[in-house]
């Protein structure tokens, strides 16, 4: 346990209050990357001072301040990083393919809900004991290579510790794959077209209409960073609806459901997204002219 002026401390030292870092979350974002640090050895108080000290710890308070869903925090967070996170990706992908993982971080960044209701942001897994940058370089790299285990059944990576790895055997054609489809496009219309008007509007300027981030701000007269948010909350509510739906309405088991999900992954098939922006469009304007009136209105 880390005692409470190290924390205090350590907290000024953060600069925790310009960034509105929730202290609790921060004491814990401390004792999470000690208890990584020693791996259940329990170190003296200065050697866990001189550990804690030695942390990225404005980081630590920004990933904090962000996971709580501070707006200020957010903004500063992606104005900062998007540029550095595009390069990053430009230098895995110079084709640019890397830049739509780098943009489908940020609603794992923002957090998806568990079944609890609780959102569960990929900060928590920042420690600090390398800068944010650094960090999320490294979270995108691995990004890139599951997506291309995925994508061309690559063989396994070697562990650090071994000289080789045997190749990863390929899965047998999925007879449910079409049936997985099919359920995860009617979930998907169904999510579509519960979604606020200016959220579709928000996705279809960025991924039908493939604008930037800047142009889609300015379509819906709203600062890039606000946009970038956006994005990201109504990307982590789709997933929560289509998860809902697929275990509530269908009844598939969480297996089932990543199944359905990696199917998607694989090959999307006839998945069309402005197909669907637009089946959620209809799907609006089918529940009463008012409604619609009063979409049109959040514009």
């Amino acid at each position: 346990m880390i005692e409470e002026r190290v924390v205090e401390r350590l907290y000024r030292q953060a600069k925790g209050e310009r960034w509105r870092a929730p202290k609790a979350g921060f004491a814990q974002a401390l004792e999470s990357s000690a208890g990584r640090a020693f791996a259940g050895r329990n170190p003296n108080s200065r050697e866990l001072e001189r550990y804690l000290d030695s942390l990225h710890l404005e980081d630590l308070a920004i990933a904090c301040a962000c996971a709580a869903g501070d707006e200020e925090a957010w903004e500063h967070f992606v104005l900062k990083q998007r540029p550095l996170l595009y390069r990053a990706a430009d230098a895995i992908d110079p084709s640019g393919g890397a830049r739509e993982l780098a943009d489908s971080l940020y609603a794992d960044l923002f957090g998806l809900g568990d079944r609890a209701g609780v959102r569960q942001s990929l900060f928590r897994y920042f420690h600090g004991r390398s800068s944010l940058t650094t960090w999320l370089r490294a979270v995108l790299a691995q990004r890139h290579v599951d997506r291309l285990r995925t994508s061309r059944r690559l063989e396994a990576l070697p562990d650090e510790d071994s000289s080789f790895a045997l190749p990863a055997p390929a899965r047998p054609i999925e007879p449910e794959r079409d049936r997985y489809l099919g359920l995860i496009r009617k979930a998907l219309e169904a999510a579509v077209a519960n979604l606020a008007a200016r959220d579709r509007l928000r996705l279809a300027c960025y991924y039908a209409q493939e604008l930037t981030l800047a142009q889609t701000g300015r379509m819906l007269g709203e600062h890039e960073a606000t946009a970038s948010r956006g994005l990201a909350r109504t990307r982590a509510a789709i997933r929560e609806a289509l998860e809902r739906h697929l275990r509530v309405e269908v009844g598939l088991t969480d297996a089932e459901i990543a199944r359905c999900f990696e199917s998607v992954t694989e090959d999307a098939g006839p998945l069309d997204l402005r197909e669907l922006l637009d089946v959620g469009s209809r799907g609006s304007r089918d529940s009463g002219r008012k409604r619609s009136a009063l979409d049109r209105s959040e514009f």
